[in-house]
């Protein structure tokens, strides 16, 4: 899985870009807030339809214009496949691939398979449970179309069932109608607990190897879903919770709860691990998303590092580094010295300077 080419019009600080791509190892180096993540921010769109900073179409589009443009050419299965995101202020995004346009953002999802990683992925080891299920979602979303269908349809029906229980509160007598909603809660939600399940169980069978690897030896990694409720109980404890989710007008059982959790040497590193060892957990799990995806689909994903290089020292920069190879990655970082330092291996060079490219 290769991205030959980008193309930006009035995505955020970029007026005007074009950019082609090395299958290696591609840099974009220079001073903070010149438009580096930017670029990344851009091809994440591409691959899941949204900002990994989780702000809103509007925000992404340069101040001052009504619209903007995503473009970008890639190689799947030695296919070419051209993508065109439009993005407006007014209205939902509009998606074309090979100048067909796609009914549902969602239909884009699965086409391009990316792993980024920031210095905020520290997040997912040592804040709340939904900084975990957003990591299970995005990849499993990318990975298996069913789940994001299922996903999608559970997340509508706890709006729906949210906004009855509300209703309830004032009206007791439409608390049979919670029924439907619990049906088909029930339906979607044991599949994605399910779903879940295995992919932790997959990621766990490879990130013990790697984090031992990482750590020295001296670190037993084991991560554990921990599902709200299992699927087969799903039914009875929705109905066992309806006076508590009437009285609180809200859902309190579901995967939508979920979490799983990070056990180093038996200590609970979400709660009680050192910046380090999370550090070293957030990047072992990284790793072995590349390795998870690549058994899945039998393609190696593309790699973005987001000014991560800073935050490793050397040995864990040399072990990421030697672990990449052959997987085409793009890199920001403020200056060069961890790469002629360490004699890494670039192949493409981009100096971004105030959304232009300035030289190699």
């Amino acid at each position: 899985m290769i991205i030959k080419s980008l193309e930006l019009s009035n995505f955020r600080n970029y007026e005007s870009l074009h950019l082609d791509f090395s299958e290696g190892t591609n840099i974009f180096y220079g001073d903070n807030a010149q438009g580096k993540t930017n670029i990344l921010e851009s091809l994440y769109m591409i691959s899941t339809t949204k900002s990994h900073r989780g702000v809103k179409d509007r925000d992404l589009i340069r101040f001052g214009q009504e619209e903007a443009h995503i473009r970008t050419v890639l190689i799947k299965n030695d296919l070419d496949y051209k993508v065109d995101m439009h993005l407006r202020n007014s209205r939902t995004k509009g998606i074309a691939i090979n100048g067909q346009r796609i009914r549902k953002a969602s239909e884009l999802i699965g086409l391009l398979h990316i792993v980024f990683f920031s210095p905020e992925d520290l997040s997912i080891v040592k804040d709340g449970p939904a900084q975990r299920r957003r990591f299970m979602d995005m990849e499993l979303c990318q990975l298996d179309a069913s789940y994001l269908h299922d996903l999608n349809h559970y997340n509508k029906i706890i709006e729906q069932r949210n906004k009855l229980l509300k209703d309830v509160w004032q009206f007791p007598q439409l608390a049979d109608t919670l029924d439907v909603w619990d049906d088909q809660l029930v339906s979607y939600g044991t599949r994605i607990i399910e779903r879940r399940r295995e992919f932790i169980e997959e990621l766990a069978e490879i990130v013990g190897t790697i984090h031992g690897k990482l750590s020295g030896g001296r670190e037993k990694l084991i991560i554990s879903y921990e599902p709200n409720c299992g699927a087969e109980e799903m039914a009875a404890i929705l109905k066992e919770s309806r006076n508590k989710d009437i009285h609180l007008r809200m859902t309190s059982a579901g995967p939508h709860r979920d979490d799983f959790s990070f056990m180093g040497n038996d200590i609970d590193l979400r709660k009680f691990g050192s910046q380090g060892q999370q550090r070293t957990c957030a990047l072992s799990l990284k790793l072995s998303e590349i390795e998870l995806v690549t058994r899945l689909i039998g393609d190696k994903p593309v790699l973005m590092l987001d000014d991560v290089l800073s935050e490793l020292d050397s040995r864990r920069q040399n072990y990421l580094m030697n672990t990449i190879g052959g997987i085409q990655t793009m890199i920001t970082c403020t200056g060069l010295d961890e790469f002629v330092n360490n004699r890494f291996e670039i192949d493409q060079l981009y100096h971004i300077e105030d959304g232009q490219v300035v030289g190699g």
